[in-house]
């Protein structure tokens, strides 16, 4: 074959049918796959770009070994023989007051400690006064001053050079801390930093036997000493069996705000997941559209010599060249819209995020050509072997359906690019799986409804156009059937997203509503507990929670000694090698539904836990527990199983004994509840019980608040792609039988039907396949999205029983204003144009 020859006639195919419109719905479909994929991929890539390197910023070093107690001096000694920095902070939370001559207020603060070379990793950035920017520093505190956050001045009604009054001690405020690299989010560190010299702690008398501290010994310097260091550590770690120490590093530091934003990207690639599958259903019927349309010109091309060879090359040529304008295009709109994310989500992720790699580039292109070769190329092939003989004989060379080989591996190809892409393996196998099986559930119960059409209309009774219309619908089975499973597909992605949409919104706000409770005071005495509720109900706080806080360590499992060497998981180390805040409750509470086995009030040696944990520790219903319990071991069975919502702001415990007390064990309470708006209220109720610690968590709240109100805003923005997507389905579905549809209608008005009618014809036959593709997907919808909320996303399913009978409704509404746009013209053409063209 000569080559330049398939190009130029490749070139020339390609000028013309973009001129005359042909390509314009290949190119919206393969760019708005394109698009939404890269812009979830720019978004994910600098966004891991961004975690990694922070990581250290965030530990406060390259390793952190953190412990209850001060860390033995073999580990500072051992980073000094590795040539490693090290320094040692401790934190803890206290209460910080004003002067009484300033008012005597107090708030519960986040004091700590820091050393000379603090930190190791980042850079401190404070600010001479509240407001103003701050600037990077070197320096720790001085002897005899703290550094604070500003909002603590407000509270306190305090201002630089003012003193801080911390146990024994009075420091005086000289910097507002700006920015501190290894505090980690809002969500963690909900109270005011404090932070002062290493050397005035001991003077503040906060440091007792009984305190519960947190010691960081972070330590940095080079990468082979610093892993080195790490492997001694965690070895040492085991071999001490130290209770409540463990060794963090960038592979097991604080996730803290990465829950959300993984829910959040799951979704974000769900989006784009639906809008490239729903793409590639328009590629398809675009193809074929694009196929049947050439023909005639392809049998024309036969008859003046053109190989077979040189019309498939230049149909291959013309579409690897629409493919690579389409995938450049759709990269160069993802990432002008990544960027938008960036914004939205501006606070919860750091907008000076590090560039891209090239990989999301490289993805988007081969994705486009990828879905333009698979869905769309097979059909367009098929124009090279249309036979010259068809420019005398129409009926030859009609475009056939793709061999079961070649569908099955471009589909198996794509498939393994969308799951690649999704990044979580139960989502893309629940999406793509979903979608397939879909499909041919969509094509068995279409071709059904269209055997049973016929029967189920009398044409003796039935209207004039309802006749008609259920023999246009049944006098093409084929093409009923692929008209209604495409419709099907495109509205399955719509309803399945505005289910989701909705009800993960749902779960997200009613995790944390406005009315949550905005404090959590523990610490309570039991001679204090009924004086306190007092105190709660005059101020016309009628609704709180209010537990017994029971502290105790997991000792037995079954009869068996448990340690944290028994597991091979993180978390399950950390859980058994910590205290449990335990407590009692005679009912189960409202918030922490039982998933198995039986909450039996007042039920004695019987304990309840929650389900992650369990799982954790690879619990199940029946198993003893031993907790010691300030010296006393408590042994009780599992009876049942609750859900807990860590992020519900209310108060939750792992464990729970369901009794109204449990006897000979110390005990205090907890107190949740909104604070009334009473000015004042927090600094007299810290004066009549001082004792207690008093958590404001409001500004937390509304922390929370802001950052699901920026994900919701980004999840909306790219469920406008997979919009387009459904709607371009939707129009490539009814206007892939338009030239037939305008010869069936020519040869009916040349008979005598009256336009009117054939406009009641083509309503009634658009709004009852409508109906049906929308009934069928909204049934499988609900299918899907039960498996994707209940295994991906992990909230309840609530959708509702009328979503079938809304999507069927949906269905016809849309698919007769599809209609009405893309088959409207076909009414209005001359009865003998149309005539003539079928007969050329």
């Amino acid at each position: 074959m000569n080559g330049s020859s398939a190009w130029a006639l490749g070139w020339r195919t390609l000028w013309r049918d973009v001129r005359a419109g042909e390509l314009r719905l290949l190119i919206v479909a393969v760019t708005l796959a394109v698009a939404a994929l890269t812009a979830v991929g720019f978004f994910a890539d600098r966004l891991q770009g961004g975690l990694e390197r922070d990581a250290r910023q965030l530990l406060g070093g390259d390793v952190v070994v953190v412990s209850d107690n001060p860390p033995p001096a073999q580990f500072a000694e051992r980073a000094q023989q590795l040539g490693l920095q090290s320094v040692v902070t401790v934190g803890f939370p206290t209460m910080g007051r004003a002067s009484d001559a300033q008012g005597g207020a107090s708030r519960l603060v986040a004091l700590k400690s820091v050393p000379t070379g603090y930190p190791l990793r980042g850079s401190l950035r404070t600010a001479n006064a509240p407001g103003e920017a701050g600037q990077a520093t070197r320096d720790i505190p001085a002897p005899g001053e703290v550094w604070v956050d500003a909002p603590l001045l407000e509270s306190l009604n305090l201002r630089m050079g003012d003193a801080l009054l911390l146990g024994d001690s009075a420091l005086r405020i000289t910097r507002i801390v700006a920015l501190e690299p290894d505090r980690g989010s809002g969500f963690m560190s909900f109270a005011p930093r404090v932070m002062l010299n290493a050397a005035d702690l001991a003077a503040t008398g906060l440091v007792q036997p009984a305190s519960r501290l947190t010691y960081r010994l972070a330590v940095a310097g080079n990468e082979a000493a610093v892993r080195q260091f790490q492997a001694w550590a965690d070895e040492a770690v085991v071999a001490r069996e130290a209770h409540g120490m463990r060794v963090e590093s960038l592979d097991s530091g604080r996730p803290e705000m990465r829950q959300t934003l993984a829910r959040a990207e799951k979704f974000l690639s769900l989006v784009a997941l639906l809008a490239a599958l729903l793409s590639a259903v328009a590629v398809a019927l675009a193809a074929r559209g694009f196929a049947n349309d050439h023909l005639d010109a392809s049998a024309m091309l036969r008859v003046l010599g053109q190989s077979q060879r040189r019309i498939a090359g230049a149909y291959t040529f013309e579409f690897a060249l629409v493919g690579l304008f389409s995938s450049a295009l759709g990269v160069a709109i993802g990432y002008g819209v990544h960027h938008v994310f960036v914004q939205l989500l501006a606070g919860l992720v750091d907008a000076a995020l590090p560039a891209p790699s090239l990989w999301p580039v490289v993805f988007g292109l081969g994705m486009g050509m990828t879905l333009l070769f698979t869905f769309g190329l097979p059909p367009v092939l098929q124009l090279a072997q249309v036979p010259p003989l068809r420019v005398m004989r129409r009926d030859l060379g009609a475009i056939k359906p793709a061999s079961w080989l070649v569908l099955g591996l471009g589909v198996t190809g794509f498939a393994a690019l969308l799951l690649a892409v999704s990044r979580d393996v139960k989502l893309g196998l629940i999406a793509v799986g979903g979608f397939g099986g879909a499909v041919l559930l969509f094509a068995g119960l279409a071709w059904l409804a269209v055997k049973l059409l016929r029967r189920m209309v009398n044409e003796s009774t039935a209207p004039r156009w309802l006749v008609l219309a259920t023999r246009q619908i049944s006098a093409r089975p084929v093409y009923a059937v692929l008209q209604v499973s495409s419709l099907a597909v495109g509205l399955l992605a719509l309803v399945l997203l505005v289910l989701l949409r909705t009800d993960l919104i749902g779960s997200w706000r009613a995790a944390s509503p406005p009315d949550a409770p905005n404090r959590f005071v523990i610490n309570i005495m039991p001679d204090q507990a009924q004086d306190f509720q007092k105190v709660l109900k005059d101020q016309g706080v009628a609704r709180y929670d209010w537990y017994p806080m029971i502290r105790g360590r997991l000792v037995q499992v079954n009869g068996r000694d448990v340690h944290p060497d028994d597991y091979t998981e993180d978390r399950a180390k950390r859980l058994v090698d910590r205290e449990f805040n335990l407590s009692t409750a005679e009912q189960v509470p409202e918030h922490n539904p039982v998933v198995a086995g039986r909450w039996t009030p007042d039920e004695k040696g019987a304990i309840s836990l929650e389900e992650g944990l369990a799982e954790t520790l690879g619990l199940k219903l029946g198993d003893r527990l031993t907790f010691d319990i300030g010296g006393v071991q408590n042994e009780a069975r599992i009876t049942s199983l609750r859900k807990v919502d860590w992020g519900s702001m209310r108060a939750n415990f792992f464990a729970m004994y369901p009794v109204e007390q449990l006897p000979d064990v110390a005990v205090t309470y907890l107190a949740a509840y909104r604070a009334p708006q009473t000015p004042g209220f927090d600094n007299a109720l810290v004066r009549q019980f001082p004792n207690i610690t008093n958590v404001d968590m409001a500004s937390t709240l509304a922390q929370v608040q802001q950052v699901l109100d920026q994900v919701i805003r980004a999840v909306e923005f790219l469920f406008i792609f997979t919009l387009a997507a459904g709607l371009v389905v939707l129009f490539a579905a009814v206007t892939a039988t338009r030239e037939e549809r305008a010869r069936e209608y020519a040869i009916m008005r040349a008979v005598g039907a009256r336009a009117s009618l054939l406009r009641q014809v083509q309503r009634a036959e658009l709004a009852g396949v409508g109906l049906l593709a929308g009934f069928l997907a909204s049934c499988v919808a609900m299918a899907v999205g039960w498996a994707l909320a209940r295994y991906v996303f992990d909230f309840a399913w609530s959708a509702s029983p009328w979503v079938p009978i809304g999507g069927a409704l949906a269905g016809a509404v849309l698919a007769w204003l599809a209609g009405w746009w893309g088959l409207r013209e076909v009414l209005r053409r001359p009865v003998m144009t149309t005539l003539r063209q079928a007969a050329e």
